[in-house]
C-alpha cells in the first residue's frame, strides 16, 4: 500500500489534475480525491517514502495563492467514536430544570381562530 496524504487549505477551484501534477514531482501518484466544496482532499502516492518526501516539501508551501497543509491521512473515525448522544442535538449543559416553553403551538392562552 502507498502513502496517503491529507491536503488542506485548497482553493475551491483546484482540480484533481492540478494536484496530481503538483505531487507527481515526488513520486508516482496513484489517486487524487478532492472533497468538493470543502477545501481539502487526499493524494495517494506509490510508497510511504514518496509520501513523506512530498509532505516535507509541500507542507507550508504556496499553491494557487494558498498555504498548503499536507499531513498523513488518518483513517476516518467510525460513527461510534464521534461522541455525542447519537440523536439530534445531543445533550446540553444547563437548563435541565427549565419548564417547557408555552409560546408555540398548542396549549395555553392566545388567540384562537
Amino acid at each position: 500500500m502507498g502513502g496517503r496524504l491529507y491536503v488542506g487549505n485548497l482553493t475551491y477551484s483546484v482540480t484533481n489534475e492540478q494536484l496530481r501534477e503538483l505531487f507527481s514531482s515526488y513520486g508516482e501518484v496513484n489517486q487524487v480525491n478532492i472533497i468538493e466544496g470543502k477545501g481539502f482532499g487526499f493524494v495517494e502516492l506509490s510508497t510511504p517514502e514518496e509520501a513523506a518526501k512530498a509532505k516535507e516539501a509541500l507542507n507550508g508551501s504556496d499553491f494557487a495563492g494558498r498555504t498548503l497543509r499536507v499531513d498523513e491521512a488518518r483513517p476516518p473515525k467510525s460513527r461510534d467514536d464521534r461522541g455525542g448522544s447519537g440523536g439530534y442535538g445531543g445533550s446540553r449543559s444547563g437548563g435541565g430544570d427549565r419548564p417547557p416553553r408555552r409560546d408555540f403551538g398548542g396549549g395555553g392562552g392566545g388567540r384562537r381562530f
